[in-house]
This record gives structure tokens, sequence and C-alpha cells, in this order.
């Protein structure tokens, strides 16, 4: 793949890395379809752009046919799973499919927010928050006290003391989930709620299959929330039309016929979408480097057995890797090395985002399960070595290594940003436009092939072969496993970290937002 580099001076690390990661004769088809990739620099030869732009060229076409998306429990997320397992199969692999049943979310017309009164009247931009009631409302309405008056607001009966049944709640967004939160507010006799973001940018939630109050739930920007809650003599309407029910649907596994059974490194990305989009970044693209290095390593004899995974229902909730946990038993769980979690790797607007195994960044959510520290220097050696900027991302629990990490497994992964706003010295280090989010197309319609940063998604894809190939060669790092010598762990130089790489606050990881 193309060794692009971001930043004029970046020093490239040295010894034994640079060796093993360094350019050499660029691989043909026909080498790649016939050789055993099974040094990092033939696999990256390898897992090439090309390659994995056709696997998300196939997931766009699929949408086009299925009305536009690919949500798990639809057409378009079968269809879906029928591509990864049949190249899987093409591969050599004995794929899995593994069936659960969840309650589904479906948006079945557009949902409404419209001022009433005062003037000027009108419609106000808004997202649905997802596991959604239905209803149709005017009425008028009572805003919570915000932060940091209160830093929890609506988390608490208390908050809705003196509330009058048949308004509508206003309520920004922190200190808890959105669902205790409108449960909450349901409580006081709210007859809907509209939660705004703390913080700028587009707010995307979800209440989670749980949630079962036949109640509209909506989002707005801060700056918008704001306003409304400003507004003197407020009425609103709100109006949602959604469908929750009981679907089934599916997680693709596959795994290397050899390995160390008792040792397993697992990667994985989400496969489906959200209604509103075919998710050709989210997660199209962590699908697709993904199923492009299981592809390309399909003649690898690995020390360890390496299994891949492709979740379903992520956007509901993270219920296919959360089922797919709990379906092992505690021996089985012990087996698990580590995980590996892709998702939105190729984002326009990008950062090299690193999960934070260590809690080095200090945004408040903890450091992951040890040995996670040790998969974030791995990934930060690829950087390195690459002379490419890194920064840290917070492990929030709000992608499908959170079931991993609440079951003690050491986790990591990259991610390229979503609905968070990139500043002006992330601008500076990694180009592309300060002010702007990270992914402008994040759950959008517009979140289609040509929703795309070729560069971002080639160092990952690159980033994703090595970390994979590296884990099941090696996790003595990790857990102490004795691995090949020739896969000893590496270790990062100060060459790609970002100036500010190890400070600042959350970086807006893909967020379903379940909580707050």
């Amino acid at each position: 793949m193309p060794r692009t580099l971001l930043r004029a001076g970046a020093v490239v690390a040295a010894g034994a890395l640079a060796a093993t990661l360094g350019p050499s004769a660029v691989a043909g088809p026909d080498a790649c379809s016939s050789r055993t990739n099974n040094t990092h620099a033939k696999l990256a030869e390898c897992v090439t752009l090309e390659g994995v732009r056709a696997h998300q060229a196939a997931l766009q076409a699929i949408a086009d046919a299925n009305n536009d998306t690919r949500v798990s429990g639809s057409p378009g997320y079968d269809e879906s799973v029928e591509y990864v397992r049949s190249t899987l199969e093409k591969a050599g692999y004995s794929p899995t499919v593994q069936s659960f049943t969840y309650n589904t979310f479906i948006t079945l017309s557009a949902t409404v927010l419209e001022q009433v009164s005062p003037a000027p009247t009108g419609p106000v931009p808004v997202s649905i928050m997802s596991y959604s009631g239905s209803g149709d409302v005017t009425a008028s309405v009572t805003a919570l006290t915000p932060p940091p008056a209160d830093a929890t607001p609506g988390c608490e009966a208390a908050d809705f003391a003196g509330f009058p049944a048949g308004n509508i709640a206003l309520i920004s967004r922190g200190g808890c989930t959105f669902a205790a939160k409108a449960t909450n507010a349901a409580a006081a006799g709210a007859s809907a709620v509209v939660i705004y973001n703390n913080q700028a940018g587009v707010l995307n939630g979800t209440l989670s299959e749980s949630f079962a109050l036949d109640l509209p739930v909506v989002s707005v920007t801060q700056d918008v929330g704001q306003r409304l809650a400003g507004t003197a003599g407020l009425v609103l309407r709100v109006k949602t039309d959604t469908f929750r029910g009981e679907a089934t649907t599916y997680n693709v596994l596959a795994e290397t016929a050899g390995g160390n059974a008792d040792n397993v490194v697992m990667a994985g990305a989400h496969l489906d979408s959200v209604n509103a989009g075919p998710g050709i970044n989210d997660n199209g693209s962590g699908t697709a480097a993904l199923l492009e290095t299981a592809v390309q390593m399909a003649k690898v004899k690995p020390v360890n057995k390496i299994r891949f995974a492709w979740w379903g229902a992520e956007e509901s909730g993270l219920v296919g890797s959360t089922r797919y946990v709990a379906s092992l038993d505690e021996a089985a769980r012990d087996r698990i090395a580590l995980y590996l979690n892709f998702d939105m790797v190729g984002s326009p607007n990008h950062v090299f985002f690193v999960y934070d195994g260590d809690d080095s960044d200090g945004v408040g959510a903890g450091p992951g399960p040890d040995g996670s520290a040790r998969i974030e220097k791995t990934f930060e050696a690829f950087y390195s070595q690459r002379g490419i900027p890194f920064k840290g991302t917070d492990f929030s629990g709000r992608s499908d290594y959170g079931p991993f990490i609440a079951a003690g497994i050491p986790s990591g992964g990259l991610f390229t940003g979503a609905e968070g706003i990139k500043t002006p010295e992330e601008a500076q280090i990694w180009g592309g436009t300060a002010g702007a989010q990270y992914d402008p197309c994040y759950h959008q319609p517009c979140d289609t092939y040509a929703n795309n940063n070729d560069t971002a998604l080639d160092v990952n894809s690159d980033a994703i072969a090595f970390a994979v190939l590296q884990y099941g060669m090696n996790t003595s790092d990790v857990n102490g496993v004795a691995g090949k010598p020739n896969f000893a762990p590496v270790q990062p130089t100060t060459a790609g970290m970002a100036s500010d790489g190890r400070q600042g606050g959350l970086h807006d990881e893909h967020e379903h937002l379940s909580e707050s």
C-alpha cells in the first residue's frame, strides 16, 4: 500500500521494526493469491487499498438494492452477511453464522420537531433517539436546570419536582444514560423528551433495546438546545413514527484452522449500518479492512488461533458482540488472549486515534484490562515506524470492545472520528478542516462509498493487518504466552506522536451514546 507520510520531517524508527515493515518489491495479484503472507512486509503488500475499497463497493451495491440501508434485521444486512460469509469461504475459511434475536428499531417516517410558538415558528433540526416510542405531541416545554448548576440533569427523580404533567421535557446531555433521563421524565408526566448535546456537534444516541416506553425521544445540538431553553413561552411539536419489535440477525465468525486454541486472538468490526444510510465508513471501513486482512492471511499458519468477527446490531447497542461474549463459558473467555476492534477507520476529516489502553489521556474512563496498554503500544509502534502522528482516544465502552473489556479481556483498536469536531491543533497535524466533524456524514444518508479518506483507510488497513499478524504470532507482551522470536513485541518511538497527542479530553469515539 502507499507509504504516504502525513507531515514533513517525520522520523522513521530504526532497527528490527523498520526491517520488518520496510518497503519491498510490490507483489502482483498472482503472487498475493498464491503465496503465504507470513511476514509484515508481505502482508502489507497484499492488503491493498484497492482490495479494501472493492469490499466497500460491494456493500454499497447491497445498500443500493435495499432502500439505501444495511441496518440489522433488514434484507440489506442479511445480504451483507452473505457477502462476508461467501468471501471468507472462497478464501478457504469455514465461517460460522451465529443467529440471535433482539428488539429491532426502525424509523417508519420522518421525525419532526417544530417550534409552534413564539415566532419565528417552523422546523428545528432534529435526530431521533434509537428505540424511541411513537407519538405526535404539541405541548409547552419545561427545561430542566442545565450544567454546571446541575451536573446530572434528568438523572434523578428530584430533578422533575413540580414538572407540569403533559409538558415536553428539554434536558441537557450529561451524567447518566439517555434512557434514565427519558424514564424519569415519563414518570413525571412528560409527553415527549428533547435532549440536547453538551458539546459541539450533532447528537445521535440510543435508548438501547430494553427501552419500551411509548414516548417520543429526540435530540438536538447544543446550540439549538440552549436557544430553546432560553425561549420564554415555548411550545413545540414532536412527532416520531417508529417500529420496535423482535428480529433475527447475525454475527459472522471465522478462525484459522491452526494455531493454539488455548490462546485465541480476536479481531472484530461491526457489519451493520444505521437506518438512515448505507454505512460505508460506519462501519464498512472496518468491515472491509478486516475482511481483506482475513483473505490475505488465509494461507498463514499462526502460532495462536486467530478468530475474525463481524458483529450484528452494533448500532442497536452492541447487541451482537454482547450476545457473543455472554454465550461463552468462563473457560472459553479465558482462552481469548485479546480483542482488537476496528470501527470507522477511514473518516473523511480523520485523525489517527488509538484506543487508550493505559488511560494516559486521563479523561476519566480508566484503563482497559491488563494487557490493553501493550496493545495500544503496538499500534503506536506501527504509526511511529511510518512517521505518522497518532493520538489517544478514550475507552468509553461505546463500540464492540465494550463487552470484551467488561469480561476482563485485554482490548485495543483504531478509530478515525465520528461526530466529534476537529480542533485547530488536529487540523495542523493531520490536515483537514478545523471546526468540522471528523465524519460529516456520520449516521447520515451520505455515508456512501464517496464518504472516505483514501490515506486514512490505506494506512489503517495496513495497521490492522500488522496487529492481527503480530498477535497471531506472539502475544507475550499482553499475556506472557511465548511466540515466534522474529515477531518480538514492538515498541513505539516518539516520531509519530502528535504534539498534543497525549493531552486533551475525550475524542468523539463512534457513539451509540446510550450514555450521555
